[in-house]
This record gives structure tokens, C-alpha cells and sequence, in this order.
């Protein structure tokens, strides 16, 4: 399974995007979608998986959930918006991890591209793809894709989009 992560569009999305995730099967979207014009673009486009973020409007707050729990390739993943890092997570994750702990952590807000593992959780690995959009503090926009397969994370590969705010070909 190949898939195309984002997250902090904030309405924004780059015309290349559609380019770098078209061999994807699917996207996964984590918040702070920005508009449902951009998430009905990319479900047009590919099988979509996404939360809502705190800036998402109430109609996406309705349609979309907060946390996204699924299995993918044998692996548990977690997907949400606000979820902190390790080892300063949100309080409200640190406390569903006391509960359950999925094999794949992702989550955005930050805007700060991180992938690690987390020895605390079962070496839990954690994602945060940075922030797509051009609203926010981070310099370059940043997607990410990977493929999962019999339980195992394969090809990871980071995208950058260019800087925020620059006018980039094709948008």
C-alpha cells in the first residue's frame, strides 16, 4: 500500500502534490485541512483517510472525526491533528497511550517535519510530515510518502514543496 501523507493545507495545495502522489493508493490528511474545496480536490483524486484540525470549519469538524484508528499492511495506525511529540505529547494523547498504542503515531499542528521511534511506546514510530500550506512559521512546505507492506514501513521519502509562500509553477 503507497501513501501519500499531508497535513496544515490550510486551504493552500500545491498543484504538485497531485504529480507526487499518483502512484499513491491513498492519502492520509492529518488536520487543518483548511476548506472543503481542497478535501473533495483530493478525495476526486485519490481514497482520502483525514481528521480535523482546529482551524478546520464546523461543517469539517462534523464530517471528519478527531482521531482516525485503522489497520494498514498489519499495522495499527493512529492518525490526529494535535498530538505534541515525543516525549512531550498532548495530555490527552499521553493519556489513550497509557491505554493503547498503535504502531504508527501521526499527527500534525507543529508544523515541524519529524519522523522517529518512541522506545517508551514499543518503539511506536512517530510522524508529523510538517505543513503543506503557506499559514504558519515553518520555511518549507513539506508531503511525505511511503509504502506499507507485511508490517513494515518501506520508502520513506520526503517531499519539499518549496518555501512557504513562494508562488510555485503550476499553482
Amino acid at each position: 500500500m503507497k501513501i501519500g501523507l499531508i497535513s496544515d493545507t490550510h486551504g493552500h495545495l500545491e498543484a504538485s502534490v497531485f504529480e507526487h502522489f499518483k502512484d499513491c493508493d491513498e492519502i492520509w490528511h492529518a488536520g487543518d485541512i483548511g476548506s472543503t474545496e481542497l478535501l473533495e480536490a483530493l478525495q476526486s483524486f485519490k481514497p482520502v483517510k483525514s481528521v480535523f484540525g482546529n482551524i478546520d470549519s464546523t461543517l469539517l469538524q462534523r464530517t471528519l472525526p478527531e482521531d482516525y484508528w485503522f489497520t494498514c499492511e498489519g499495522l495499527t495506525v493512529w492518525l490526529t491533528h494535535i498530538g505534541g511529540a515525543p516525549p512531550h505529547y498532548n495530555p490527552r494523547i499521553k493519556k489513550r497511550l497509557k491505554e493503547e498504542v498503535p504502531d504508527i503515531f501521526i499527527c500534525g499542528h507543529s508544523h515541524i517535519l519529524r519522523v522517529m521511534r518512541d522506545p517508551k511506546y514499543h518503539n511506536m514510530l512517530y510522524i508529523n510530515p510538517g505543513a503543506a500550506g503557506n499559514h504558519g512559521f515553518h520555511h518549507m512546505k513539506t508531503i511525505m510518502r511511503f509504502a506499507l507492506e507485511k508490517k513494515e514501513i518501506k520508502d520513506v521519502a520526503v517531499i519539499e514543496l518549496g518555501k512557504r509562500g513562494a508562488l510555485v509553477k503550476g499553482t
